[in-house]
């Protein structure tokens, strides 16, 4: 179900389907639009020059998905958006949301992302390793079948290996 606050910002736009893999947005490059997902998982991902991936955030169906700060700054994209899954998405001119009638929608956003800012910080200072992966497990239960572990780890801030051996550990009793 979309917002009441989102509609107006739809009414007017096109799906297209995207395949898995597909990059919305690359870093490095200007952000211009966010991406609402009608289906489909999406994540930002930062790549390092060395190649690895580090996951800021995952977006699911019924998100928008869009980079906050880079929005905010006005300047390049920090992270890539790229589908995990194949999906349905459209598309909407971040100048949209800079318009007074939209307010309402700006306002929803901002919210929204502090909240989700406010706990994602909370379990990284607030939790060792073991403990930020029950966080997710209890919070976000189905992550665990939609999402492969290394991108469940990266996310929580460790590499896949010891995300193992945390789950080991527990699974024992």
């Amino acid at each position: 179900m979309t917002p009441d606050w989102l509609q107006p910002l739809l009414d007017t736009r096109r799906f297209r389907a995207v395949p898995a893999s597909t990059f919305l947005q690359r870093q490095g490059d200007k952000q211009t639009v966010f991406f609402w997902l009608k289906e489909g998982i999406a994540r930002a991902v930062y790549h390092s020059s060395q190649g690895d991936e580090r996951i800021k955030k995952f977006y699911f169906p019924g998100e928008c998905c869009f980079l906050y700060l880079n929005w905010l700054m006005d300047n390049a994209a920090d992270y890539s958006l790229q589908m995990l899954t194949s999906g349905v998405v459209t598309e909407v001119p971040l100048s949209e949301l800079d318009k007074e009638k939209n307010a309402p929608a700006r306002l929803a956003l901002l919210t929204q992302q502090v909240m989700y800012k406010e706990k994602k910080e909370q379990m990284f200072l607030l939790n060792n390793p073991q403990q930020r992966w029950q966080y997710v497990q209890e919070n976000f239960p189905d992550w665990e079948a939609l999402l492969t572990q290394k991108d469940l780890a990266s996310y929580i801030g460790f590499s896949a290996v010891s995300l193992s051996r945390i789950r080991g550990r527990l699974n024992k009793g």
